[in-house]
Protein backbone atom coordinates (compact mmCIF):
# COMPACT_ATOMS: atom_id res chain seq x y z
CA UNK A 1 0.00 0.00 0.00
CA UNK A 2 1.69 3.22 -0.86
CA UNK A 3 2.05 6.06 1.45
CA UNK A 4 -0.35 8.64 2.37
CA UNK A 5 -0.03 11.58 0.36
CA UNK A 6 1.56 14.35 2.31
CA UNK A 7 -0.80 16.97 4.65
CA UNK A 8 0.59 19.88 3.18
CA UNK A 9 -0.35 19.17 -0.38
CA UNK A 10 -3.57 17.82 0.76
CA UNK A 11 -4.41 21.24 2.60
CA UNK A 12 -3.35 23.00 -0.48
CA UNK A 13 -5.41 20.65 -3.42
CA UNK A 14 -8.67 21.32 -0.83
CA UNK A 15 -7.84 25.46 -0.55
CA UNK A 16 -7.20 25.40 -4.74
CA UNK A 17 -9.91 22.82 -5.58
CA UNK A 18 -12.21 24.79 -3.47
CA UNK A 19 -11.20 28.01 -5.53
CA UNK A 20 -11.37 26.44 -8.48
CA UNK A 21 -15.23 25.68 -8.30
CA UNK A 22 -15.88 29.06 -7.02
CA UNK A 23 -14.45 30.24 -10.38
CA UNK A 24 -15.76 27.92 -12.22
CA UNK A 25 -19.37 28.91 -11.00
CA UNK A 26 -18.73 32.32 -11.43
CA UNK A 27 -17.81 31.95 -14.88
CA UNK A 28 -20.85 30.14 -15.69
CA UNK A 29 -22.66 33.19 -14.20
CA UNK A 30 -20.70 35.65 -15.88
CA UNK A 31 -21.20 33.51 -18.92
CA UNK A 32 -25.14 33.64 -18.58
CA UNK A 33 -24.99 37.04 -18.37
CA UNK A 34 -23.05 37.83 -21.70
CA UNK A 35 -25.24 36.01 -23.37
CA UNK A 36 -28.38 38.03 -22.61
CA UNK A 37 -26.10 41.17 -24.12
CA UNK A 38 -25.99 38.57 -27.82
CA UNK A 39 -23.17 36.35 -29.00
CA UNK A 40 -20.56 38.71 -29.87
CA UNK A 41 -20.52 40.02 -26.39
CA UNK A 42 -20.28 36.25 -25.18
CA UNK A 43 -17.34 35.74 -27.55
CA UNK A 44 -15.96 39.00 -26.06
CA UNK A 45 -15.55 38.24 -22.49
CA UNK A 46 -14.27 35.12 -23.61
CA UNK A 47 -11.62 36.37 -25.67
CA UNK A 48 -10.99 39.12 -22.99
CA UNK A 49 -9.93 36.20 -20.21
CA UNK A 50 -8.39 34.22 -22.95
CA UNK A 51 -6.17 36.22 -25.17
CA UNK A 52 -4.40 37.53 -22.27
CA UNK A 53 -3.75 33.64 -20.44
CA UNK A 54 -2.29 32.80 -24.26
CA UNK A 55 -0.26 35.84 -24.85
CA UNK A 56 1.16 36.48 -20.84
CA UNK A 57 1.47 32.70 -19.74
CA UNK A 58 5.23 31.99 -20.34
CA UNK A 59 6.33 35.50 -19.43
CA UNK A 60 3.84 34.44 -15.82
CA UNK A 61 5.71 31.14 -15.49
CA UNK A 62 9.32 33.46 -15.66
CA UNK A 63 8.17 35.84 -13.00
CA UNK A 64 7.25 32.64 -10.67
CA UNK A 65 11.20 30.80 -11.24
CA UNK A 66 12.52 34.71 -10.80
CA UNK A 67 10.36 35.65 -7.74
CA UNK A 68 9.39 32.32 -5.98
CA UNK A 69 6.18 30.46 -6.98
CA UNK A 70 4.70 30.76 -3.65
CA UNK A 71 5.49 34.68 -3.28
CA UNK A 72 3.94 35.33 -6.49
CA UNK A 73 0.68 33.40 -5.49
CA UNK A 74 0.32 35.07 -2.82
CA UNK A 75 0.17 38.69 -4.80
CA UNK A 76 -2.01 36.95 -7.56
CA UNK A 77 -4.66 35.11 -4.68
CA UNK A 78 -4.88 39.23 -3.64
CA UNK A 79 -5.14 40.93 -6.22
CA UNK A 80 -8.39 38.37 -7.69
CA UNK A 81 -9.91 38.91 -3.97
CA UNK A 82 -9.80 42.36 -5.47
CA UNK A 83 -10.83 41.66 -8.68
CA UNK A 84 -14.00 39.73 -7.12
CA UNK A 85 -15.00 42.54 -4.85
CA UNK A 86 -15.01 45.33 -7.37
CA UNK A 87 -16.97 43.17 -10.09
CA UNK A 88 -19.38 42.39 -6.77
CA UNK A 89 -19.30 46.07 -5.99
CA UNK A 90 -20.24 46.86 -9.92
CA UNK A 91 -22.68 44.15 -10.55
CA UNK A 92 -24.76 45.69 -7.54
CA UNK A 93 -24.45 48.96 -9.09
CA UNK A 94 -24.92 48.51 -12.61
CA UNK A 95 -26.09 45.29 -13.28
CA UNK A 96 -24.22 42.88 -15.68
CA UNK A 97 -23.19 45.89 -18.54
CA UNK A 98 -20.65 44.72 -21.54
CA UNK A 99 -17.91 46.90 -20.12
CA UNK A 100 -18.06 45.43 -16.76
CA UNK A 101 -17.95 41.48 -18.02
CA UNK A 102 -15.61 42.37 -20.18
CA UNK A 103 -13.23 43.84 -17.78
CA UNK A 104 -13.62 40.75 -15.24
CA UNK A 105 -12.40 39.14 -18.08
CA UNK A 106 -9.57 41.26 -18.88
CA UNK A 107 -8.38 41.24 -15.45
CA UNK A 108 -8.51 37.49 -14.47
CA UNK A 109 -6.98 36.36 -17.47
CA UNK A 110 -4.28 38.98 -16.72
CA UNK A 111 -3.68 37.60 -13.54
CA UNK A 112 -4.42 33.67 -14.07
CA UNK A 113 -1.74 33.74 -16.99
CA UNK A 114 1.19 34.99 -13.92
CA UNK A 115 -0.94 32.53 -11.56
CA UNK A 116 -0.96 29.01 -13.39
CA UNK A 117 2.25 28.19 -13.92
CA UNK A 118 3.06 28.52 -10.19
CA UNK A 119 0.28 26.19 -9.53
CA UNK A 120 1.35 23.38 -12.04
CA UNK A 121 4.57 24.01 -10.08
CA UNK A 122 3.27 23.12 -6.70
CA UNK A 123 2.33 19.33 -6.38
CA UNK A 124 6.27 19.04 -6.99
CA UNK A 125 6.95 21.72 -4.87
CA UNK A 126 5.13 19.80 -1.63
CA UNK A 127 4.98 16.31 -2.82
CA UNK A 128 8.22 13.76 -3.28
CA UNK A 129 8.43 12.53 -6.53
CA UNK A 130 7.76 9.35 -5.70
CA UNK A 131 4.00 10.37 -5.31
CA UNK A 132 4.04 12.87 -8.06
CA UNK A 133 1.59 10.24 -9.81
CA UNK A 134 -0.87 9.79 -7.32
CA UNK A 135 -0.78 13.40 -6.23
CA UNK A 136 -1.61 14.75 -9.73
CA UNK A 137 -3.98 12.32 -10.54
CA UNK A 138 -5.77 13.27 -7.53
CA UNK A 139 -5.54 16.58 -8.62
CA UNK A 140 -6.97 15.71 -12.13
CA UNK A 141 -10.35 13.75 -10.37
CA UNK A 142 -11.46 16.46 -8.42
CA UNK A 143 -10.43 19.25 -11.37
CA UNK A 144 -13.00 16.60 -13.43
CA UNK A 145 -15.32 16.69 -10.42
CA UNK A 146 -15.33 20.45 -10.71
CA UNK A 147 -16.27 20.83 -14.44
CA UNK A 148 -18.99 18.66 -13.74
CA UNK A 149 -20.39 20.48 -11.33
CA UNK A 150 -19.59 24.15 -11.86
CA UNK A 151 -22.21 24.58 -14.54
CA UNK A 152 -25.29 23.31 -12.51
CA UNK A 153 -24.35 24.70 -9.19
CA UNK A 154 -23.83 28.10 -11.08
CA UNK A 155 -27.34 27.90 -12.72
CA UNK A 156 -28.87 27.06 -9.53
CA UNK A 157 -27.01 30.30 -7.89
CA UNK A 158 -27.65 32.36 -10.26
CA UNK A 159 -31.47 31.99 -9.83
CA UNK A 160 -31.22 31.84 -6.34
CA UNK A 161 -28.82 34.41 -4.70
CA UNK A 162 -27.58 36.31 -7.64
CA UNK A 163 -24.64 37.57 -9.60
CA UNK A 164 -23.05 39.91 -6.79
CA UNK A 165 -22.95 37.13 -3.82
CA UNK A 166 -21.59 34.32 -6.29
CA UNK A 167 -18.51 37.16 -6.87
CA UNK A 168 -17.94 37.95 -2.95
CA UNK A 169 -18.17 33.65 -2.90
CA UNK A 170 -15.58 33.56 -5.51
CA UNK A 171 -13.35 36.04 -3.84
CA UNK A 172 -13.98 33.90 -0.26
CA UNK A 173 -12.73 31.04 -2.42
CA UNK A 174 -9.27 32.50 -2.98
CA UNK A 175 -8.94 34.17 0.13
CA UNK A 176 -9.28 30.75 1.03
CA UNK A 177 -6.19 29.69 -1.50
CA UNK A 178 -4.14 32.93 0.12
CA UNK A 179 -4.63 31.43 3.96
CA UNK A 180 -3.42 28.14 2.80
CA UNK A 181 -0.26 29.85 0.86
CA UNK A 182 0.81 32.09 3.42
CA UNK A 183 0.78 29.18 5.96
CA UNK A 184 2.66 26.42 3.58
CA UNK A 185 6.28 26.73 3.38
CA UNK A 186 7.51 24.35 0.53
CA UNK A 187 10.13 21.37 1.79
CA UNK A 188 10.75 20.66 -2.16
CA UNK A 189 12.09 23.89 -3.22
CA UNK A 190 15.07 25.77 -4.55
CA UNK A 191 15.71 29.53 -4.07
CA UNK A 192 14.50 32.01 -7.09
CA UNK A 193 16.04 32.11 -10.23
CA UNK A 194 18.54 35.23 -10.49
CA UNK A 195 19.20 35.30 -14.01
CA UNK A 196 18.37 38.58 -16.04
CA UNK A 197 14.40 38.47 -17.03
CA UNK A 198 14.75 37.59 -20.45
CA UNK A 199 17.66 35.30 -20.19
CA UNK A 200 15.23 33.92 -17.51
CA UNK A 201 12.20 33.82 -20.82
CA UNK A 202 14.43 32.52 -23.00
CA UNK A 203 15.90 29.85 -20.72
CA UNK A 204 12.99 28.12 -19.98
CA UNK A 205 12.63 27.12 -23.81
CA UNK A 206 16.29 26.29 -23.99
CA UNK A 207 15.69 23.62 -21.38
CA UNK A 208 12.19 22.60 -22.78
CA UNK A 209 14.57 21.96 -26.01
CA UNK A 210 17.10 20.13 -24.67
CA UNK A 211 15.37 17.87 -21.46
CA UNK A 212 15.47 14.58 -22.90
CA UNK A 213 11.25 13.18 -23.92
CA UNK A 214 10.25 17.28 -22.70
CA UNK A 215 9.84 18.60 -26.07
CA UNK A 216 8.10 15.68 -27.41
CA UNK A 217 5.81 15.15 -24.43
CA UNK A 218 4.43 18.83 -24.60
CA UNK A 219 3.89 18.17 -28.51
CA UNK A 220 1.91 15.40 -27.71
CA UNK A 221 -0.08 17.17 -24.84
CA UNK A 222 -0.85 19.97 -27.04
CA UNK A 223 -1.81 17.17 -30.11
CA UNK A 224 -4.03 15.85 -27.21
CA UNK A 225 -5.92 18.68 -26.10
CA UNK A 226 -6.36 19.77 -29.57
CA UNK A 227 -9.10 16.76 -30.61
CA UNK A 228 -9.99 15.85 -27.10
CA UNK A 229 -11.35 18.84 -25.58
CA UNK A 230 -12.91 19.90 -28.63
CA UNK A 231 -15.03 16.59 -28.32
CA UNK A 232 -17.18 17.73 -25.35
CA UNK A 233 -17.01 21.30 -25.12
CA UNK A 234 -18.00 21.46 -29.07
CA UNK A 235 -18.54 18.28 -31.09
CA UNK A 236 -21.08 16.37 -28.25
CA UNK A 237 -23.39 19.39 -28.50
CA UNK A 238 -23.33 19.89 -32.40
CA UNK A 239 -23.89 15.99 -31.98
CA UNK A 240 -26.99 16.18 -29.64
CA UNK A 241 -28.62 18.66 -31.79
CA UNK A 242 -28.01 17.32 -35.21
CA UNK A 243 -29.91 13.46 -33.13
CA UNK A 244 -32.51 15.65 -31.85
CA UNK A 245 -31.55 15.64 -27.93
CA UNK A 246 -32.43 18.02 -25.55
CA UNK A 247 -29.68 19.97 -23.35
CA UNK A 248 -30.31 17.65 -20.43
CA UNK A 249 -30.07 14.13 -22.65
CA UNK A 250 -26.86 16.41 -23.95
CA UNK A 251 -25.09 16.77 -20.75
CA UNK A 252 -25.47 13.85 -19.89
CA UNK A 253 -23.33 12.48 -23.14
CA UNK A 254 -20.78 15.20 -21.38
CA UNK A 255 -20.95 14.20 -17.43
CA UNK A 256 -20.29 10.59 -19.01
CA UNK A 257 -16.96 11.80 -20.17
CA UNK A 258 -15.92 13.11 -17.42
CA UNK A 259 -16.64 10.61 -15.07
CA UNK A 260 -14.97 8.24 -17.09
CA UNK A 261 -11.52 10.09 -16.41
CA UNK A 262 -12.46 10.96 -12.98
CA UNK A 263 -12.93 7.21 -12.26
CA UNK A 264 -9.57 6.02 -13.54
CA UNK A 265 -7.59 9.41 -12.11
CA UNK A 266 -9.15 8.06 -8.20
CA UNK A 267 -7.93 4.76 -8.73
CA UNK A 268 -4.43 6.11 -10.17
CA UNK A 269 -4.24 8.70 -7.18
CA UNK A 270 -5.02 5.59 -4.93
CA UNK A 271 -2.32 3.11 -6.34
CA UNK A 272 0.38 5.02 -8.55
CA UNK A 273 1.31 4.53 -11.91
CA UNK A 274 3.55 2.03 -14.08
CA UNK A 275 6.65 2.17 -14.85
CA UNK A 276 6.57 1.90 -18.32
CA UNK A 277 5.15 5.38 -19.53
CA UNK A 278 5.01 5.37 -23.06
CA UNK A 279 3.47 2.26 -23.53
CA UNK A 280 0.76 3.48 -21.29
CA UNK A 281 -0.01 6.64 -22.54
CA UNK A 282 -0.06 5.06 -25.83
CA UNK A 283 -2.56 2.49 -24.42
CA UNK A 284 -4.83 5.39 -23.16
CA UNK A 285 -5.28 7.05 -26.12
CA UNK A 286 -5.82 3.90 -28.17
CA UNK A 287 -8.89 3.77 -25.96
CA UNK A 288 -9.97 7.12 -26.47
CA UNK A 289 -9.47 6.63 -30.16
CA UNK A 290 -11.89 3.84 -29.86
CA UNK A 291 -14.32 5.76 -27.84
CA UNK A 292 -14.50 8.67 -29.89
CA UNK A 293 -14.96 6.69 -32.86
CA UNK A 294 -17.54 4.89 -31.30
CA UNK A 295 -19.13 8.44 -30.18
CA UNK A 296 -19.48 9.39 -33.59
CA UNK A 297 -21.47 6.05 -35.11
CA UNK A 298 -23.67 6.25 -31.95
CA UNK A 299 -25.09 9.54 -32.54
CA UNK A 300 -27.83 8.24 -34.10
CA UNK A 301 -29.03 5.48 -31.60
CA UNK A 302 -29.95 5.39 -28.15
CA UNK A 303 -28.35 7.95 -26.00
CA UNK A 304 -26.79 5.67 -23.57
CA UNK A 305 -25.04 4.16 -26.07
CA UNK A 306 -23.39 7.13 -26.45
CA UNK A 307 -22.59 8.01 -22.90
CA UNK A 308 -21.45 4.73 -22.93
CA UNK A 309 -18.75 5.49 -25.49
CA UNK A 310 -18.44 8.90 -24.01
CA UNK A 311 -17.04 7.27 -20.89
CA UNK A 312 -14.69 5.24 -22.44
CA UNK A 313 -13.19 8.39 -24.08
CA UNK A 314 -13.06 9.72 -20.63
CA UNK A 315 -11.58 6.34 -18.66
CA UNK A 316 -8.50 6.43 -22.19
CA UNK A 317 -8.03 10.28 -21.85
CA UNK A 318 -7.87 9.84 -17.64
CA UNK A 319 -5.16 7.16 -17.95
CA UNK A 320 -2.91 9.13 -20.85
CA UNK A 321 -3.11 12.26 -18.84
CA UNK A 322 -2.17 10.57 -15.28
CA UNK A 323 1.01 9.06 -17.11
CA UNK A 324 1.68 12.30 -19.32
CA UNK A 325 1.46 15.01 -16.66
CA UNK A 326 3.82 13.70 -13.74
CA UNK A 327 6.04 12.51 -16.74
CA UNK A 328 6.07 16.12 -17.85
CA UNK A 329 6.27 17.63 -14.06
CA UNK A 330 8.74 15.51 -13.15
CA UNK A 331 11.18 15.93 -16.07
CA UNK A 332 11.91 19.48 -15.26
CA UNK A 333 14.84 20.92 -13.30
CA UNK A 334 13.48 22.04 -10.44
CA UNK A 335 15.19 25.71 -11.22
CA UNK A 336 12.79 25.67 -14.02
CA UNK A 337 9.52 24.26 -12.57
CA UNK A 338 6.85 27.09 -13.13
CA UNK A 339 8.63 27.48 -17.02
CA UNK A 340 7.75 24.22 -17.95
CA UNK A 341 4.65 24.65 -16.52
CA UNK A 342 3.83 27.74 -18.39
CA UNK A 343 5.18 25.80 -21.52
CA UNK A 344 2.74 23.14 -20.93
CA UNK A 345 -0.49 25.35 -20.86
CA UNK A 346 0.56 27.10 -23.76
CA UNK A 347 1.11 23.52 -25.10
CA UNK A 348 -2.68 23.05 -24.16
CA UNK A 349 -4.30 26.28 -25.10
CA UNK A 350 -3.09 27.59 -28.68
CA UNK A 351 -3.32 24.36 -30.51
CA UNK A 352 -7.41 24.37 -28.68
CA UNK A 353 -7.42 28.23 -30.10
CA UNK A 354 -6.94 26.33 -34.04
CA UNK A 355 -8.88 23.42 -33.64
CA UNK A 356 -12.36 24.27 -32.22
CA UNK A 357 -12.72 26.40 -35.04
CA UNK A 358 -11.31 23.71 -37.54
CA UNK A 359 -13.28 21.06 -35.95
CA UNK A 360 -16.50 23.88 -36.04
CA UNK A 361 -16.01 24.56 -39.62
CA UNK A 362 -15.57 20.51 -40.61
CA UNK A 363 -19.25 19.84 -38.66
CA UNK A 364 -20.72 22.30 -40.11
CA UNK A 365 -19.82 21.32 -44.00
CA UNK A 366 -20.08 17.88 -43.41
CA UNK A 367 -21.43 16.42 -40.00
CA UNK A 368 -20.58 16.28 -36.59
CA UNK A 369 -19.69 12.30 -36.83
CA UNK A 370 -16.91 13.76 -39.68
CA UNK A 371 -15.06 15.78 -37.63
CA UNK A 372 -15.29 13.31 -34.52
CA UNK A 373 -13.45 10.28 -36.92
CA UNK A 374 -11.04 13.23 -37.30
CA UNK A 375 -10.03 13.42 -33.85
CA UNK A 376 -10.53 9.77 -33.53
CA UNK A 377 -8.08 9.27 -35.73
CA UNK A 378 -5.35 11.99 -34.78
CA UNK A 379 -5.64 10.43 -31.29
CA UNK A 380 -4.62 7.13 -33.13
CA UNK A 381 -1.57 8.97 -34.59
CA UNK A 382 -0.82 10.10 -31.08
CA UNK A 383 -1.02 6.72 -29.46
CA UNK A 384 1.70 5.78 -31.60
CA UNK A 385 4.01 8.57 -31.05
CA UNK A 386 3.43 8.12 -27.68
CA UNK A 387 5.32 5.15 -27.50
CA UNK A 388 8.69 6.43 -28.32
CA UNK A 389 8.07 9.01 -24.73
CA UNK A 390 11.22 8.58 -23.36
CA UNK A 391 12.30 9.97 -19.62
CA UNK A 392 15.55 12.11 -19.34
CA UNK A 393 16.85 10.07 -16.31
CA UNK A 394 15.94 6.89 -18.83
Amino acid sequence: MPAPLPRTWLVFLAASTLSQLGDSVLWFALGWAAASHGGQVAALVLTASGLPRLILVLVGGSVADRVGARRLLLCTEAVMIAVCLALAFGLDATGPTPWLLAAAGLASGVVSAFSLPALGSMPRRLVDDAALPRALALRQGLGQAVLLAGAPLGGVLVATVGLPVIAVADAACFAAVLVVVAVLRPRRDVGPARERFWRSLSDGARVVARTRGLAGALVLTGAVAAVVLPVSALLVPLLGRESGWGAGTTGFVVAAQAAGSIGVALVVARTGTTGATGRAVALGLAVAAAGVALVASSGDGAPALTAGAAAVVGAGTGVAVAHLAPFVLGSAPRTHLARVQAWTALAQLAPVVVSNNLLGALAERTSPGAALCCCAVTLGVCALAATRLRAASS
